[in-house]
């Protein structure tokens, strides 16, 4: 092994390895390293589009913030975004080439090996370490031949591999010893250490079946990390994010909880802002005391649609938009806003056209080409309450295959990148708002803007509560994350590990 690479694998999805990848990035970097991540394959509703106009999965957009590198997409080539239950839109190299059903896809996928580890060698020979992220678990047998993410990556990289297991559902012994053992010798033999992720109370107790493990399988145990209460972006729509419910502040958002709800970062600003209380909702009565109620993106706005009728949501928020409460839509929720949504080649829906909620007059159609790209722009606004911030900076990236058509009742108050047309546009009564940019709140500086006049509108009182921009809340959360991996983990076995050596065993018998 050539001292250019870490891999983190866990025993199976939602143990922690992107967590635990972003932590060590951090660390190498405050440790001075020029690091970057990777991660071959991604199933993730959450992306982003890059500097270089193409598209990638957010984990390893968080991961390059914490490295303190700039997104690429050689850091993620492959991205799946599901369209249903057993299809996905197949990404490559940042560009979709397709949607493919899981079979399809696997007899697909060794076809990727070979770019997969250009993309990556290209990658490694920028920096002084790259660290790798797998996915699911190494040991699903019956996808072993076809994997290009889990140990094929890391013979491709000739990686040493920790192993990481979740407590938290318990059994994490057995799922341990049992992922090391399905796996053939040569593939073990990559696994440099093991760590017991989600950790809560006293390791002592933990101690005997340290040791055991240990003993089992001559692999050390280098850490147990913590339950870690972290405000790290997540990975995708697997995520514990939409059963919480911040609370303290007197402003009530309530986002729409969509099926195929995408780039849900957008709303981690608001989760950390004092004076908010936000909360995911997916019935009306979920809209009961809100005094904004956001429509997030989604990789499938039609069906969506649909599913916001069929949930009475729909007709909730058109009375609630008409009644005066301030709506906000992004990307797909902002094409929902519309009257009309046409998608005649089928590029989002097998439903060829369906009536939107009616809050903004236009009409949408979804092309085959696809908009990815970061955007910058300005609040130009003739007329209503964001005519006083004429001028204000946005910042952000679309993603996106539909092209709206305004009418009359549109009032334009965004524009992008120095385009004809505008981006985003409102009612003549200001309350009812939509725009494809994404991550629009994270310099904190709209978001407040929207926040203070709906605070003036309800009545409520001014925001008291600092606001840090979403840059300075990541940069805070990383540090925060990387004291405490680097409290927990063996960084001078782990290091050991990537110069290629064996660390030794700390709790058993290192034979």
């Amino acid at each position: 092994m050539r001292g250019k690479s870490l891999m983190f694998q866990g025993t199976g999805s939602s143990v922690g390895k992107s967590m635990l990848c972003t932590a060590v990035l951090r660390i190498l970097k405050q440790d001075g390293y020029r690091v970057a991540p990777f991660k071959a394959q991604n199933m993730a509703l959450n992306s982003y589009a890059t500097a270089e106009g193409l598209e990638m999965g957010r984990a390893q957009v968080t991961q390059a913030e914490a490295a303190g590198i700039e997104p690429s997409v050689r850091m993620n080539p492959v991205l799946l975004k599901p369209t249903s239950d057993r299809r996905s839109q197949v990404i490559v190299g940042g560009r979709p080439i397709g949607t493919m059903a899981a079979a399809e896809y696997e007899q697909y996928k060794p076809r990727l090996r070979q770019q997969v580890k250009e993309i990556y060698d290209s990658l490694e020979n920028d920096v002084d370490i790259v660290v790798i992220e797998g996915a699911g678990s190494p040991a699903e047998i019956n996808l072993h031949d076809g994997d290009i993410v889990n140990m094929a990556m890391a013979r491709a990289a000739d990686a040493p591999v920790i192993l990481i297991g979740d407590i938290n559902p318990g059994g994490v012994f057995a799922s341990l010893y049992g992922t090391v053992k399905l796996l053939p010798e040569d593939e073990q033999a990559r696994i440099k250490g093991v760590v017991i992720n989600k950790f809560r109370g006293d390791v002592k107790i933990l101690e005997p079946g340290l040791k055991m493990l240990e003993d089992l399988l001559g692999i050390p145990v280098l850490g147990v990390i913590p339950w870690m209460d972290v405000d790290i972006e997540d990975e995708d729509s697997v995520t514990e994010r939409f059963s919480r419910r911040t609370t303290g502040g007197a402003l009530q958002v309530a986002v729409v909880h969509l099926p195929h709800i995408s780039n849900f970062t957008d709303f981690n600003i608001l989760s950390a802002d004092p004076d908010v209380s936000m909360r995911y909702v997916d019935s009306p009565a979920g809209l009961k005391g809100a005094h904004i109620v956001i429509l997030p993106g989604t990789k499938n706005t039609i069906e969506d649609l649909n599913w916001l009728k069929s949930r009475g949501l729909a007709d909730a928020i058109t009375r609630f938009g008409r009644d005066g409460g301030t709506v906000v839509g992004i990307c797909g929720g902002y094409q929902m806003l519309g009257e009309t949504l046409r998608d005649p080649h089928h590029t989002e829906s097998r439903i060829p056209e369906l009536a939107g909620l009616g809050l903004l007059n236009f009409d949408v159609e979804f092309m085959d080409d696809k908009t990815t790209v970061q955007s910058s722009g300005t609040v130009r606004c003739p007329e209503g309450w964001l005519s006083e911030y004429d001028g204000l900076m946005l910042d952000g990236y679309e993603i996106h295959s539909g092209v709206n058509t305004f009418g009359p009742g549109c009032v334009p108050f965004s524009w992008l990148n120095g385009r004809e047309e505008p981006d985003g546009v409102m009612n003549r009564a200001g309350n009812v708002l939509g725009t494809y940019l994404h991550g629009i709140f994270d310099t904190g500086v709209f978001w407040r803007a929207l926040a203070d006049h709906v605070r003036r509108e309800q009545g409520l009182d001014a925001a008291q509560g600092e606001m840090l921009t979403m840059a300075e809340f990541k940069d805070r959360e990383f540090d925060r994350l990387a004291n405490i991996v680097r409290a927990n983990l063996d960084m001078e076995a782990v290091y050991t590990i990537i110069r290629g050596g064996d660390a030794p065993c700390r709790w058993g018998n290192d034979e």
